[in-house]
């Protein structure tokens, strides 16, 4: 069986990507294999290390479902508390009367959104597999929604009184769609927390865990430590050319004015470990309570129902959804794993982890997937994880 360098290797000599950082977990008492291979940019920069920085993109959304999740331990908002009362801007919504009607033919919601809804990404905001729905344009048009320039978007009160003139697609709790909720989900909990989603974050969740490089910009001092990104020049495939979308010096080289609770976060392979690991202990790290089991459990367990999972096949495969990451509810593939938690970053970033076996699987990359569908980097690191004795099975 090659290695798991061998397997990173293979990709990086393609020129499909410049470099990767993995790593594999294979449950409790087993130190995890690392892997990292190849250079940080296209230029023959540096190296590859353990500790190299990603902008992790939607690999964000399970960490931002966890801070929401603290507060309702905290018993500072329920599960199934309408979210008006900290987001007035969504106190009386509007639905189009259908999917594919103009913005302006609209019906009042026959429900007020919840905490639940947005957890579970079925608020009515969002992305459906039609990207060229008049409502869903308006994502993209009026909140750049899926940019990958932080720097560029508006701060959270002008961004949420945009999303407000901006119709469901459908009635709350009724569909998943992908992506907005968690951006959702980071403004309600700077309201809810009274302060800043970066501060309540780095108080209760990165300190905690010893996550030192993971937020919402590079400090100058760690720039050194920070990738170059990508996209492809052409048609997806090995050696294909990469063009530069963004340099360490760029757009997360400065806070944002809107921290993006969808994927706004930068991070490294030991820190998305460490969260990994305080989910698996069922919410405690260093012998602290960060999350109450209950609340674990809730992110980790499918909450869709098989029309909505069916529905939603263009970006999980399948698979059900938790609080902020895809829950594998089939087992077709060997990166299908019942049970199995996590989701990837659109700038080739994964993360999981299977709570029946304690297994951790992380892959950071940076070259921009061309789509939902996962790209042959982390199917065949998915692959190697599953045969090499338990990662993921």
């Amino acid at each position: 069986m090659n290695s798991l360098s061998d397997v990173l290797d293979s990709h990086v000599n393609s020129g499909s990507v410049p470099g990767v950082v993995s790593l594999v977990a294979h449950g409790a008492g087993r130190e995890p294999e690392v892997a990292a291979v190849g250079s940080v940019d296209t230029a023959g920069g540096a190296p590859m290390a353990r500790d190299t920085i990603f902008r992790i993109a939607s690999a964000t959304k399970p960490i931002t479902a966890a801070a929401l999740m603290m507060l309702v331990d905290d018993g500072r908002i329920g599960l199934h508390d309408p979210v008006a009362r900290w987001l007035p801007e969504l106190a009386a919504p509007r639905v189009v009367r259908t999917p594919g009607s103009p913005v302006d033919d609209v019906v009042p919601a026959t429900a007020p959104i919840t905490v639940f809804d947005l957890l579970t990404f079925r608020a009515g905001y969002g992305f459906p597999a039609d990207f060229s729905l008049p409502a869903v344009r308006l994502l993209f048009e009026e909140l750049a929604q899926g940019t990958p320039e932080p720097l560029h978007l508006t701060a959270p009160g002008t961004w949420m009184e945009k999303l407000s003139r901006i119709p469901l697609l459908h009635q709350p709790g009724e569909a998943w769609l992908y992506n907005t909720c968690s951006d959702i989900q980071g403004v309600l909990i700077a309201r809810v927390a009274g302060r800043p989603l970066p501060e309540f974050l780095a108080e209760r969740l990165f300190e905690p865990l010893g996550m030192t490089d993971t937020g919402f910009a590079v400090p100058t001092a760690k720039l050194d430590r920070f990738t170059s990104y990508y996209k492809r020049d052409g048609e997806s495939g090995p050696g294909d050319g990469l063009d530069l979308v963004d340099a360490p010096d760029g757009q997360w080289s400065s806070p944002p004015s809107f921290p993006s609770g969808a994927g706004g976060l930068v991070s490294t392979a030991d820190d998305l470990y460490a969260f990994a690991r305080m989910l698996l202990a069922e919410g405690r790290a260093g012998g602290r309570a960060l999350l109450s089991p209950e609340s674990v459990a809730r992110m980790t367990t499918d909450h869709l129902t098989p029309a909505q999972r069916e529905a939603s096949g263009l970006f999980t495969e399948g698979q059900g959804w938790g609080f902020g990451g895809s829950v594998d509810v089939v087992e077709s593939a060997p990166w299908n794993v019942l049970g199995r938690y996590g989701w990837v970053g659109g700038t080739g970033t994964a993360a999981h982890l299977v709570p029946s076996t304690g297994a951790v699987t992380v892959l950071l990359s940076q070259v921009a997937m061309t789509g939902p569908t996962p790209p042959t980097l982390m199917r065949d690191f998915w692959r190697y994880a599953a045969e090499a004795g338990g990662a993921v099975r």
